[in-house]
């Protein structure tokens, strides 16, 4: 089985919950449309290297596509089109006016040179540019790009439209367009995701204790905002190893120490664990916020955390979600707990089409505001329909996309 067909069992639980036409299941499941491209880049020894790139528009029903472009040695078809359904998804349990997109480049950007990856940067946009734009599909930060190679496309597909297009991609430095709190957005979206799990169990956050998978942009705000809200975070892990304390982290402190060393392995304190461990620890909150496919058959029943916030794309797989839900473990799923993203960069696109700016307060407390609407939606879904988490999601988002096609004429 692969990515894109794993992603589909949940959705397809929630066509048979919802008993859809087998014909609208197909429209949503479906991407609109994928391309490939070669992308010939000059390299600095002399060389002419041809790169390979993607771009999947999954849906524009609910809007223009939206979705990120990321940087791997393993970025392939599949995964695009996963990542874009994806986000299909995501932004329609959010209540976004958007479809679903993604993109990616087959490279290891550690072997590129900085002109290098501008050149490749470059050449991407000018090979996607048909089929992008503000109302068509926008572009973001993902796995290895970030606010300097959302400059460099801006940059490129300006000069191609012949205007300064800062709303045709988001993510970008606040100096050319980009959004206050949108670096945090992703984390603080797990966070608020957790927080209202934890309501529901009826756990204060200062009685809470927490796992954080991960170390990167979204693992690390999520570990300070737990901090913040007073869940002690006791293990951290980033791709090097795993840190545990009983006594809990001061992940400002810890953040301060990888900017030093470039990892939490070895932070003073700290007992050093193995990432499997850290997935099994006895904690209330478990945020797997690095890679997908994190908790399968084989672990799952090790897990000992109440709550699981994803922070990850499809952390969990779809026979780990049967174990947890048995052992009664409340699973956020990835389309609800990490939207926080996508609900930022829609922010920042409206900022960029009315070229006002708001405050990062305002921009917490909107973005606080639907992430909470849309949990309380998932929740009610999953009780209507005697579903767990991750399938009520898809009955939100499912909801959402056969309320447009209808009033579109898509479908009758």
């Amino acid at each position: 089985m692969n990515i894109f067909e794993m992603a589909q069992i949940p959705f397809n639980q929630a066509v048979e919950a919802m008993k859809l036409d087998q014909g609208v299941r197909d429209i949503i499941a479906n991407p609109e449309r994928t391309l490939e491209v070669s992308i010939p880049v000059n390299m600095d020894d002399g060389s002419v290297k041809v790169f390979t790139g993607y771009r999947s528009q999954h849906s524009t029903i609910l809007g223009p596509a939206k979705g990120g472009v990321r940087y791997h040695q393993n970025v392939s078809m599949d995964e695009v089109k996963t990542l874009a359904f994806w986000m299909t998804c995501k932004c329609a349990v959010a209540g976004l006016p958007y479809g679903g997109g993604k993109g990616g480049i087959i490279v290891d950007p550690s072997k590129l040179s900085l002109r290098e990856k501008e050149a490749l940067t470059r050449g991407f946009i000018d090979k996607i540019a048909p089929i992008i734009g503000e109302k068509k599909d926008i572009p973001a930060p993902d796995m290895n790009t970030n606010a300097q190679v959302m400059g460099w496309m801006m940059d490129e597909y300006s000069k191609l439209t012949g205007q300064f297009e800062p709303g045709f991609i988001t993510g970008k430095a606040i100096i050319v367009g980009g959004s206050l709190g949108r670096t945090a957005a992703t984390g603080r979206g797990v966070v608020v995701a957790a927080l209202e799990a934890l309501k529901l169990k009826g756990i204060a956050p200062a009685e809470a204790t927490a796992a954080v998978q991960g170390f990167g942009n979204v693992g690390s705000w999520t570990a300070k905002l737990f901090c913040d809200e007073g869940v002690k975070v006791v293990a951290l892990s980033d791709i090097n190893g795993a840190i545990y304390n009983a006594d809990g982290f001061d992940c400002y402190k810890v953040d301060e120490y990888v900017q030093k060393t470039g990892s939490v392995v070895g932070y003073p304190g700290s007992k050093e664990i193995s990432n499997a461990e850290l997935l099994s620890l006895p904690v209330t909150v478990l945020a797997p916020c690095a890679m997908e496919l994190q908790i399968t058959a084989e672990n799952a029943d090790k897990v000992q955390a109440q709550i699981i916030s994803e922070g990850a794309n499809g952390p969990t797989t779809p026979e780990a979600d049967e174990i947890l839900a048995k052992k009664g473990v409340l699973v956020v799923p990835d389309i609800l707990a990490n939207g926080g993203g996508v609900t930022v960069s829609y922010f920042e696109w409206v900022q960029n089409l009315y070229r006002y700016f708001w405050t990062e307060e305002d921009v917490i407390e909107r973005q606080n505001a639907l992430m909470r609407s849309a949990f309380k939606e998932v929740v009610a879904a999953a009780e209507k329909y005697g579903v767990h988490m991750r399938v009520a999601a898809y009955i939100v988002a499912l909801s959402r996309l056969i309320e447009a096609m209808k009033i579109r004429g898509i479908i009758h």
